[in-house]
C-alpha cells in the first residue's frame, strides 16, 4: 500500500486579490504534492479561502453587498489563478461551507465542555465609528483612533477565552521533543522564545460584528477567525463528514505558511488540539517575504508582479521555477524581471532548452528520427543521474526547493558537458557508428531521466520533453522508479518540435518593466500624499482643530429620550430611545455612571443624528450624545423644555 501524505497550504483572506505571496506558497505546496505523488505517495493536497471576519463584513457593506457574495467573488479570483498555474490541489476549503462550521462548533463545545474555553470579559480601547478594538500603544496621544481621528472609549465585552496559558509547558515539551516541528531553524527559535516568555489567555469570541460562525448556544457572539480559520484542516480533509479519509490522512506532514502568520500555526494550533486531544501536525513551514525590485511590496508595486501578468510574460512554469530557485525557502527573497529574464535565458533557455534542442537535432539528422541502440551505458553520466535522484529525493524531504533545483541542474551541464566533449559531428564525419550511437542515446536518455526530475517543478515543459522524446502517455503518471537508466526504448521514434524555453530580450523587458514602475511610483506618491493628509487630519483633531467644511457634515438635533435601560454586564453603558424628530431609534451611551435609567427619561439632549451605526455590546447604537466631561463626571446640557425634539443645533 502507498504512504499517505497531507500538505497544505494557510486558507487566504478573501478581502485581498490573490498575488506572488498567494502564488508562492501556493506553487511550493504543489511541487510539493506532485513530488510526493511522484515518489509513491497518496496524497491530499488542501487549500481554501478564510472568509469571515469584521473586515470582510465592513468591506461588503461599504459595496452595498451582502458578505457571502462579496466572498464568492473573491474566491473565484484564486480559483482562476490555480488553474492557470497548474495548481493540483485535491480540495478546495471556504469557511463559508457548511461542514467547515459544524467542525469549528463541534471543536468549540468541546472544549468549552472540558473547561478549556470558558466566558469572561474581553477590555480594550474602542472605536465607535470604527467598530474596532484597539491596543494602547497603537492609540495617539488621547487615545485618539489612528484610522479616524476620533477619541476611543475604554470599554469592556463578555468573551469567550481559550487556556492558552494552560499549554505553554505542554507546548515546550512538544518543541523538545519535535525539533524539526517548525523551519527553519530559525523560526523554531522564534517560536520558543516567545512561548518561554509566557502565555496569556486569549478571547476566541467577537460580539461587535455577525459575519462569522455563532457560539453554539450563544449566538450575540461570533467565534474568531483564527479559531475558525485552523480548523479547516480538518473541515477540509472530512473530519465529521468523509471521517476514512481524515484517518487516512491526519496529522498533516506540512503545512506550508507565510512567516507572518506562524505564531497561529505554532503556538495557537497545536496548543487547540492539545486541548481537543488530537495528533499533532509533523511540520510547519514559513517562508519568507518577497520585495519587488528591492522595494517593500505595497499595493501599487503589486501590479509589477501580478501573478497573471508574470504568467503572461514568462509562462507558468517559468514563474514557478524561479519562485523556487532564485532563494532558498524559508528565506525572504527579492523579484526583480531582470532577474527573472536572466533565469529564463540562462538556466531555462541556454542550458535546458538548448541541451534537449540540440540532442534532438543531432538525433534528427544521424538517425531520422529513431533513436539509436546503445552497446551499453555510460557509467559516468549514468552514474550521474542515479545519484541526482537519489539526492533530490532526499533534499525534498526537508523542503529544499533550490538546493533539489541546483542538483538536477548538475545533471543539466554535465551532459551539456558531455556533448561537447564527445562531439558526435566529429564522430559522425569519422564514421564511428557505434560510438556516435552511444552517445546519442546517453544524450536523450539524460533528457528523458531530467524531464521525469523537473516534472513536480515544471509539469508542462516536462511533459513536451516527454511528448517529444516519443514516450506515450502523461509524464504525471509517472514515478521515480521510471528514472532508472535505460528506460528510453530503442527505436522509438523522438517528435522534434519548437524550444522549450524562447529567449527573451532583457533590454526591451527592463524598459517595459521600467515604464511599469514609474507608473506604480506615481501610484505611490499618490497613495502617500493622500496618507499624509489623513495623518494630517487625525493631528488635526488630536490637537482640536478640524475645517469648517467638517464641521457642517455633523448634523446636531435636540433628542427626547423616551426609553431609558442599563446594558447587561457594562456599568458604564445605557441604552436609549430617543426621538430626534424625524424617526425614533436607538442610541447607546456611556452615561451610566453619573445618571440613572430613571433620571434619564423625559429629558431633551443634543444627539449626532448623522453618525454611521455601530455596535456596542451586540447593540446597534444609531448616533451619539453630546454631553461634557469634567473631574466630576459626564453632565449633559440642560435643553429648555419648549424645544422640540429634531430641533436643529448651530
Amino acid at each position: 500500500m502507498k504512504k499517505s501524505y497531507y500538505v497544505t497550504t494557510p486558507i487566504y483572506y478573501v478581502n485581498d486579490v490573490p498575488h506572488i505571496g498567494h502564488a508562492y506558497t501556493t506553487i511550493a505546496t504543489d511541487v510539493m504534492a506532485r513530488f510526493k505523488r511522484w515518489t509513491n505517495h497518496e496524497v491530499f493536497f488542501l487549500t481554501g479561502t478564510d472568509e469571515h471576519g469584521q473586515k470582510v463584513e465592513k468591506a461588503a457593506k461599504e459595496k452595498g453587498r451582502t458578505p457571502k457574495s462579496l466572498a464568492d467573488e473573491m474566491v473565484k479570483r484564486f480559483q482562476e489563478l490555480w488553474k492557470r498555474l497548474d495548481i493540483t490541489n485535491n480540495h478546495f476549503v471556504r469557511t463559508t461551507d457548511d461542514y467547515h462550521a459544524r467542525v469549528v462548533q463541534e471543536f468549540f463545545s468541546r472544549l468549552l465542555e472540558s473547561g478549556d474555553i470558558y466566558l469572561g470579559e474581553y477590555e480594550g480601547w474602542y472605536c465607535t465609528p470604527c467598530e474596532t478594538y484597539w491596543l494602547e500603544d497603537e492609540l495617539g496621544e488621547g487615545m485618539i483612533c489612528p484610522d479616524c481621528g476620533r477619541p476611543t472609549e475604554r470599554l469592556k465585552e463578555p468573551s469567550y477565552f481559550f487556556k492558552l496559558s494552560k499549554y505553554q509547558e505542554p507546548l515546550l515539551k512538544f518543541y523538545q521533543e519535535n525539533p524539526e516541528f517548525v523551519r527553519p531553524q530559525s523560526r523554531m527559535n522564534e517560536i520558543v522564545s516567545f512561548v518561554s516568555g509566557g502565555l496569556n489567555d486569549i478571547s476566541i469570541s467577537r460580539t461587535n460584528f455577525s459575519w462569522g460562525i455563532p457560539v453554539p448556544g450563544d449566538p450575540k457572539h461570533v467565534i474568531y477567525v483564527w479559531f475558525d480559520a485552523l480548523f479547516n484542516y480538518l473541515s477540509g480533509l472530512g473530519y465529521g463528514w468523509n471521517n476514512e479519509r481524515y484517518q487516512q490522512f491526519w496529522p498533516a506532514d506540512v503545512h506550508f505558511i507565510g512567516k507572518d502568520i506562524l505564531r497561529f500555526h505554532a503556538v495557537f494550533w497545536p496548543a487547540f488540539l492539545m486541548a481537543a486531544g488530537m495528533p499533532l501536525p509533523k511540520r510547519v513551514f514559513a517562508h519568507g517575504w518577497w520585495t519587488v525590485e528591492g522595494r517593500k511590496m505595497s499595493k501599487s508595486l503589486r501590479n509589477v508582479v501580478d501573478p497573471h501578468l508574470l504568467i503572461d510574460l514568462y509562462g507558468a512554469d517559468a514563474l514557478r521555477y524561479f519562485l523556487l530557485r532564485e532563494v532558498s525557502f524559508g528565506f525572504d527573497g527579492d523579484f526583480s524581471h531582470r532577474a527573472m529574464a536572466h533565469r529564463v535565458n540562462g538556466d531555462l533557455a541556454n542550458d535546458l532548452g538548448n541541451l534537449f534542442y540540440r540532442s534532438l537535432s543531432m538525433e534528427m539528422k544521424y538517425f531520422k528520427g529513431e533513436i539509436p541502440q546503445p552497446s551499453g551505458r555510460d557509467q559516468e553520466i549514468s552514474s550521474l543521474a542515479e545519484a541526482v535522484v537519489k539526492d533530490v529525493v532526499e533534499l525534498m524531504e526537508m523542503q529544499e526547493f533550490k538546493k533539489s533545483l541546483e542538483r538536477i541542474w548538475d545533471l543539466v551541464k554535465a551532459i551539456n558537458k558531455y556533448i561537447d566533449t564527445k562531439a558526435p559531428w566529429q564522430l559522425a564525419k569519422e564514421k564511428r557508428e557505434q560510438e556516435l550511437k552511444d552517445t546519442i542515446y546517453t544524450m536523450l536518455e539524460g533528457c528523458r531521466v531530467i524531464a521525469l526530475l523537473i516534472s513536480p517543478f515544471m509539469p508542462n515543459k516536462a511533459q513536451e520533453m516527454w511528448k517529444q522524446l516519443g514516450m506515450e502517455g502523461s509524464i504525471l503518471e509517472r514515478s521515480v522508479d521510471d528514472t532508472a537508466w535505460g528506460g528510453l526504448p530503442a527505436g522509438q521514434k523522438v517528435k522534434k518540435g519548437d524550444p522549450l524555453f524562447p529567449r527573451i530580450d532583457e533590454e526591451k523587458m527592463v524598459a517595459k518593466v521600467e515604464k511599469m514602475l514609474a507608473k506604480a511610483e506615481k501610484g505611490e506618491v499618490k497613495a502617500e500624499k493622500k496618507e499624509a493628509k489623513a495623518k494630517e487630519k487625525v493631528a488635526k483633531r488630536a490637537d482640536g482643530l478640524i475645517d469648517i467644511s467638517e464641521f457642517a457634515k455633523v448634523k446636531l438635533v435636540v433628542a427626547l429620550i423616551e426609553k431609558a435601560e442599563r446594558v447587561p454586564k457594562s456599568e458604564k453603558l445605557v441604552k436609549l430611545q430617543v426621538d430626534v424628530g424625524t424617526d425614533r431609534r436607538t442610541i447607546v451611551a456611556g452615561i451610566g455612571k453619573d445618571y440613572s435609567p430613571e433620571e434619564l427619561v423625559g429629558k431633551r439632549v443634543i444627539v449626532v443624528a448623522n453618525l454611521k451605526p455601530a455596535k456596542l455590546m451586540g447593540i446597534e447604537s444609531k448616533g451619539m450624545l453630546i454631553a461634557a466631561v469634567t473631574k466630576e463626571g459626564v453632565r449633559l446640557p440642560i435643553i429648555p423644555e419648549d424645544v422640540p425634539p429634531g430641533t436643529e443645533v448651530h
